[in-house]
């Protein structure tokens, strides 16, 4: 009976989470361009090396982070997550992301492990304030240095090295990154904003930001079906987020609540991709 009444418990909380998600994150998730009329770029990042960089394929590395992303790609459903092996259609889809927004000082490191040419970039960096360079821009670069992500994974951008590490073989998760430098570029004070991002509820703002951006995007410059797999893997995403914020407001639920805005954001993710697929029809 005892065991009963907890199933139940967590069956109801998981609902609560999709329930949160869909107060969160649908209403937040719509086609929503990110201005950046004004620019803080470091110009000392710019350089004669490639932008985008792929690192060699190391088969025993890679097979060890694609084991390590397992758990990453259940809970997206989507087997090219930290992958580890970036295609040229991701490639391709970054690159004219970058171009398409003057995003000429970012660099793109596709599965590529070099943290020497990382902590240069962190010293050269000087649209952000040296005091955030040398407090948290350090433990950033020494997290990236010492916790590789060509084994560890996590796709991600680092503000103060300007440099975006991609894993996950999704164009849309490119995209995704590259709309986070596109809203660094424009924030004077980039080291401040950073230290935002690692406030309770804060990354919600961040990552819906971003998330709007490549819809915005995919709807001008890509087409339907580019946009409904976006939306199928970036509300998903987002909804850890919302699962997080969830756990901090009720800590004892933390884990229902975060797998159920999980479920939320699938559910959702494929209403919506399945609307921007009849949207598309309509106007044919």
């Amino acid at each position: 009976m005892m065991w009963t009444n907890k199933l139940r418990l967590l069956y109801l909380m998981s609902l609560c989470g999709a329930w949160l998600f869909s107060l969160s994150g649908c209403a937040v998730l719509g086609r929503h361009a990110i201005h950046s009329s004004d620019r803080f770029a470091s110009h000392n990042l710019c350089d004669e090396q490639s932008q985008i960089q792929r690192g060699k394929p190391r088969r025993l590395i890679d097979a060890a982070g694609w084991i390590w992303g397992i758990p990453s790609k259940i809970v997206l459903w989507n087997h090219k997550v930290e992958n580890h092996n970036i295609s040229p259609e991701t490639e391709v889809a970054i690159s004219d992301y970058l171009a398409a927004n003057e995003l000429d000082t970012v660099r793109v490191r596709l599965n590529q492990y070099r943290p020497r040419d990382d902590w240069r970039r962190l010293v050269q960096n000087k649209s952000v304030g040296a005091p955030w360079r040398y407090s948290l821009g350090l433990l950033t670069v020494a997290g990236e240095t010492l916790l590789p992500g060509r084994l560890f994974g996590g796709d991600h951008f680092n503000p103060f090295t300007n440099t975006i590490h991609l894993y996950s073989d999704i164009p849309a998760i490119a995209l995704h990154e590259a709309a986070h430098s596109k809203d660094f570029a424009r924030r004077k004070w980039k080291g401040t904003y950073a230290f935002l991002y690692a406030l309770p509820f804060v990354p919600l703002y961040h990552e819906a930001l971003a998330t709007r951006d490549v819809r915005a995007y995919l709807n001008v410059l890509g087409d339907a079906e580019e946009e409904a797999a976006a939306v199928r893997i970036l509300y998903p995403a987002y909804g850890t987020y919302v699962g997080a914020a969830g756990g901090i407001l009720f800590p004892d639920y933390s884990n229902p609540l975060y797998y159920g805005s999980i479920l939320g954001g699938h559910l959702f993710g494929q209403w919506e991709a399945d609307s921007i697929t009849r949207e598309s029809q309509s106007n044919q």
